[in-house]
């Protein structure tokens, strides 16, 4: 904890300080280090337009995320769990970023476009056609990615593995990617919210419309990047800006910020609105909301620089 205003390099020192001795990141100070904010504080040291975390930190970083990876490829939330879930997505984009990780990203990327969740199975459309529900408005035959392989489509992991997709180098790709990739476009195109933005879970639940949060939508938001031109994103884009001065929390405040300053929208300075929030109350030390403000400043950067004519990360 600090007095007065924040440095911007203050968000990744105390990444770099709380490493646990594993080489992982929990998501506080201190707590068992999981396969989430390990792989989160890995992608925010690796911000290149603000100075790059310490090689032998993310070496750390790297190597417990490798032995964290599952024979089948994939990462569960905390090593040992029996199951691999959506973090793989995350994992993968982090260890991207790293030497000698090719191996390791293809067996994760293998095992997330292997992964389907229970929609568009037999028992499921059999079951919809027998006893037809009008709770909630979807199109049942959409599918993305769940947050555990074999249950429901989710807004936030078929972002985060469609973030993946986009993160890779097309000659990664399987020939079958792109359709696989459509399918999930037109799933979070289906679950938008009336008027604009997403929720975690379904747009209209009996004949009552979704109310859009400021995670799930930026996330989907910086997944369609490619749709940019559509009416639905420039919507949703349309909310997310105009409900920017009232977002409370760090953590949905840096990603609002960088999914707007993606799009070259319009939004207050981060550095100035987050001490703002701190002056409020000290609530920033969580591995997330840290690495996510990192991220930010990071797009930040990229816009000022893309605006001088210098090549910018995408």
């Amino acid at each position: 904890m600090t007095s007065g205003p924040l440095r911007d390099t203050y968000y990744q020192e105390f990444l770099i300080t709380n490493q646990n001795s594993d080489g992982g990141w929990g998501f506080h100070p201190a707590s068992p280090s999981a396969v989430e904010a390990t792989s989160w504080a890995l992608m925010a040291l690796h911000s290149s337009r603000l100075a790059p975390g310490p090689a032998e930190v993310c070496e750390r970083a790297r190597n417990w995320l490798l032995q964290a990876q599952r024979a089948d490829g994939s990462w569960p939330a905390f090593p040992g769990h029996p199951q691999g879930c959506w973090v793989t997505s995350v994992a993968a984009q982090a260890l991207h970023l790293e030497a000698g990780t090719q191996s390791a990203v293809e067996r994760g990327l293998e095992w997330v476009l292997n992964a389907w969740p229970e929609e568009g199975t037999l028992w499921r459309r059999l079951c919809a056609k027998l006893f037809p529900t009008h709770e909630v408005r979807q199109d049942a035959s959409l599918r993305g990615w769940s947050w555990t392989p074999g249950t429901a489509s989710w807004v936030e992991p078929t972002a985060h593995a469609l973030l993946l997709l986009r993160a890779l180098p097309r000659e990664m790709l399987p020939p079958a990617t792109a359709k696989r990739r459509e399918l999930a476009e037109r799933m979070l195109f289906d679950r938008m919210c009336p008027g604009g933005g997403w929720n975690s879970g379904n747009p209209l639940v009996y004949g009552v419309s979704g109310i859009p949060r400021t995670g799930p939508t930026a996330w989907a938001l910086m997944a369609l990047r490619d749709h940019a031109d559509r009416a639905e994103v420039q919507m949703s884009l349309n909310l997310l800006e105009g409900s920017y001065g009232a977002i409370h929390g760090a953590a949905s405040l840096a990603m609002a910020h960088r999914c707007l300053v993606r799009y070259g929208r319009s939004a207050a300075p981060l550095t100035d609105a987050l001490n703002v929030l701190y002056s409020h109350n000290h609530f920033f030390e969580n591995m997330l909301t840290m690495a996510w403000i990192v991220l930010a400043l990071n797009e930040d950067a990229n816009a000022a620089v893309s605006a001088t004519g210098a090549p910018a990360n995408v």
